[in-house]
Order: C-alpha cells, then sequence, then structure tokens
C-alpha cells in the first residue's frame, strides 16, 4: 500500500472555478474559519469536509478557499438531521473507563444492524454509530471524534479511497485514527486505484467481525491504561 499522501495544498483539491467576486448573487461568502464557526467544528474540520466534496468551496485568485453560505446553511441541515438519527450504542456505566467510540460506514442498512448487534454482545464498552454513506460518515467523523472507524470503500457519492487518504493526512486531525477498509476489491485492484495509507487495516469481505473485535478490544484496553 501507498503510505505517500500529498499536502493539501499542493493537491488543489477545490474545483477549479473561476476566481469570485462578490456580487449581490454571491455577497454571502464565507472563509473556511467562518464556517466553522458557523457549523461548530474545528477549521480542520471544515477544510476535510471541503477536500472530501462534502462542503463544495471554490479557490479566490489568492488561493484562499470560499464557501457558499448557502452551502454551509444546507450543511447545518444536513447535519442536524445526522445527529438526531437513533442510535444503537452499549453504553459503560460512569464509574467505568470511557467507551471505545466506534463508526460503521457502508450502504447495505441490514449489514448495518447486523453490526449494531454483534458489537452489543462484545463485552467491554463501546458506543457504535453507524452511516449509510461515505457523505454521512464524514459528518459523523467531524461532530463525534470516534476511535475507530471501519468503513467500505465503494459508497454512494463518494469515493472511500480519498475519504480514507484525507483522513491519515498527517495535518487531518484525525491521522491517529484506527481505520480498518473492508471491501471486495482485491489487493491488485487497491494498487491499481493508488493504494491506501499505511496503518490502514485492510480486509476482504464479507466482515471479519472476530478481527474487529480483537482490534477493538486492544485499542480500549490500550485507552483504559492511559485513562
Amino acid at each position: 500500500m501507498s503510505s505517500a499522501v500529498e499536502s493539501i495544498e499542493s493537491r488543489q483539491p477545490c474545483k477549479a472555478y473561476p476566481p469570485m467576486r462578490k456580487t449581490p448573487a454571491n455577497d454571502e461568502l464565507m472563509t473556511t474559519r467562518e464556517a466553522g464557526e458557523a457549523l461548530g467544528v474545528a477549521v480542520r474540520t471544515v477544510q476535510l469536509w471541503v477536500e472530501s466534496g462534502v462542503l463544495p468551496a471554490w479557490r479566490t485568485a489568492g488561493g484562499h478557499r470560499r464557501i457558499a453560505r448557502s452551502a454551509v446553511d444546507k450543511l447545518m441541515a444536513e447535519r442536524s438531521q445526522v445527529i438526531s438519527l437513533p442510535v444503537a450504542q452499549n453504553e459503560a456505566p460512569a464509574s467505568q473507563v470511557r467507551a471505545l467510540r466506534l463508526l460503521v460506514m457502508g450502504d447495505d442498512a441490514d449489514l448495518l444492524n447486523l453490526f449494531s448487534m454483534v458489537v452489543d454482545d462484545w463485552d467491554f464498552p463501546v458506543e457504535i454509530r453507524t452511516a449509510v454513506n461515505g457523505f454521512e460518515g464524514l459528518l459523523r467523523i467531524g461532530q463525534l471524534h470516534p476511535d475507530m472507524v471501519v468503513t467500505d470503500l465503494d459508497m454512494p457519492g463518494m469515493d472511500g479511497f480519498q475519504m480514507v487518504r484525507s483522513l491519515k493526512q498527517s495535518d487531518s486531525g484525525h491521522e491517529d485514527l484506527c481505520l480498518i477498509v473492508v471491501t471486495a476489491l482485491s489487493k491488485d485492484d487497491i494498487a491499481g486505484r493508488g493504494g491506501l495509507p499505511e496503518g490502514t487495516w485492510v480486509f476482504r469481505k464479507p466482515l471479519p467481525f472476530a478481527e474487529i473485535e480483537t482490534i477493538a478490544r486492544r485499542l480500549q484496553a490500550a485507552q483504559a491504561a492511559n485513562a
């Protein structure tokens, strides 16, 4: 797998639209900092959403990102809907160590429900969230800061490769996130699409519940030891 990930600025991820000028139609353009304040997230989270296509943005002639107020308002509404979805969880008693925060992403609702039932039987504290696509998953990552993410690569509306690479960048704020990819793609298929960053766990489908539980258990134990 390739561990080389280009920096945000060198990749110029934003769409190459012409520089925008303020007009009555686009007067409310926002900087990434302003967008972050409006959305209640860090500037780096806004940058990650821009990188992954969740939040459309443009570059000015000087190379600065600008985001339309309407796009921020739309994302605020969608994020509110996502966070209010019912959550399956195995809560830890207050006297115990914080539960492991686990996010599972995939477009198969039945499989997500099965995963939630499997996790409910684990004998250590886990809070599980699910997302049906990469867009919703990135919203949850920015809001909930999970300890561990299990994701497919081919999801509707988003390239899982781009999402994983963005999360694993050294300045992403999520570079220490435990990322597990479960895919039907072969090693050659993955390599042919640019590979995945070093440190990403990769398993072939079907979901390897036992292996994922082992990784989660070790991660939760490490967190408990450092608490």
